[in-house]
């Protein structure tokens, strides 16, 4: 992303939080938003009852346009989740029948409700299916699939992926873009939305709606996206071996949230805070610079602040508190048995199957290297999925790790 200086406090904001990939245009953009307040919207459809923290940069940009008093809206996709968007994806998705998406849309806006503020005039949740379920195919062709060239379309990398894999891209899929175009137009026609923001997988179907506006309307409209988030591994945010990070406690307890960030690596604490907080800049930095035992205070705070954005601060705080109970008292309701093993972790770290059988969760290497390839063997609540991964002294939390063997056999290790 450009360098170049910006006045407005939000564009300064997200590009100093490490939030901003591309923009179709940043300084016009730039220059609108110091004329006052725009609309501008993120795309959700409801492939499930919950958003997960994968969704979470997107919703941090809603957050924080509210934040910098501008008029975000938060589109949940009861239409298109008729099609599934198949960007970047190996194969089709499943359809889903109209009962799932009504089940899931009510999931989807309870999510969003955790973080955004709708009770704010300038704040609002749309559906799609308003405007699509009444859609007339002919009237769609004549006056959208006009705009559209073929040749463009299959240009974008998402297509291009997707005709290079044996599953094919089906019709019905090849539509999604074209719909998603609609869509922005639409929401430019009734709210006077002129900036589409979401993830670096949208560039294409963004651009594609910006197009048709201006070929339509004569609009000016514009298009931001967010980087795809990794860690320092290489993970995809908000997976993990266990499953999606839920946002909604239904799926996820609040605990296990908590506990997702407080797992977070250490080279990755500071830009999180940054991405995922609403802590000062300034301290997010200094935070991130911390080094050995201390880094895990920084990933403590981590976990309460953006739990605390999630759940609430009364229910974060709960979390934390849970948390210093098992690994420092070891006093909750079913305290956790402790054994004190006679060596220290080395700072490259000791193989899982071998720390799982030193305390004694195996009876043999065999028998835990069976354990972790199950799936059953987790280190602070965390699936282990490599037999031979190194747990580090990075891994402590105060002094300890939580090791589980399946679901009923659970101890606190300490080491000398």
């Amino acid at each position: 992303m450009t360098d170049m200086t910006l006045k407005s406090p939000f564009l300064r904001e997200a590009q100093a939080r490490g939030m901003i990939f591309q923009c179709t245009d940043l300084a016009g953009l730039d220059e609108k938003m110091c004329e006052g307040p725009i609309t501008a919207y993120i795309g959700f459809d409801p492939t499930a009852d919950s958003l997960h923290v994968g969704n979470a940069m997107s919703i941090m940009m809603l957050r924080l346009l509210q934040k910098h008093g501008h008029n975000p809206i938060a589109l949940v996709g009861g239409g298109t989740a008729k099609i599934g968007d198949p960007s970047f994806r190996d194969e089709a998705r499943s359809l889903i029948n109209d009962e799932t998406i009504a089940h899931n849309l009510a999931g989807i806006r309870a999510s969003l409700e955790q973080f955004l503020n709708f009770s704010q005039d300038n704040c609002r949740l749309v559906n799609n299916a308003d405007w699509l379920d009444k859609l007339s195919y002919i009237t769609l062709l004549q006056d959208v699939g006009a705009q559209f060239s073929v040749s463009r379309m299959l240009s974008f990398e998402s297509v291009k992926q997707r005709l290079d894999r044996e599953q094919g891209l089906t019709f019905l899929e090849f539509n999604y873009s074209i719909l998603q175009s609609y869509d922005f137009r639409e929401l430019y026609r009734r709210h006077g939305a002129i900036l589409q923001m979401g993830g670096s997988d949208q560039w294409g179907n963004i651009v594609s709606g910006i197009d048709l506006a201006r070929r339509t309307d004569g609009a000016r409209l514009f298009g931001l996206t967010t980087p795809l988030v990794t860690t320092s591994s290489g993970a995809k945010m908000g997976k993990s071996a266990n499953g999606a990070a839920w946002v909604r406690a239904e799926r996820r307890s609040v605990f296990d949230y908590w506990q997702f960030w407080r797992n977070t690596e250490d080279a990755d604490v500071g830009r999180f805070l940054k991405m995922f907080t609403d802590l000062p800049i300034e301290e997010c930095d200094r935070l991130g610079a911390l080094e050995g035992a201390d880094i895990n205070e920084a990933k403590k705070i981590l976990a309460t602040e953006a739990t605390a954005i999630c759940h609430g601060r009364q229910a974060a705080e709960a979390a934390a508190e849970t948390a210093r109970n098992v690994f420092e008292k070891a006093n909750t309701h079913a305290a956790l048995p402790e054994k004190q093993l006679d060596f220290s972790l080395p700072e490259e770290g000791i193989p899982a199957f071998k720390l799982f059988t030193e305390a004694g969760l195996a009876s043999s290497g065999g028998e835990a290297r069976r354990l972790i390839r199950g799936g059953g063997a987790r280190v602070n609540d965390s699936v282990i999925t490599d037999e031979n991964q190194p747990i580090t002294p990075s891994s402590l939390q105060n002094g300890a790790l939580k090791l589980s063997a399946g679901k009923k056999k659970h101890l606190l290790v300490r080491f000398s």
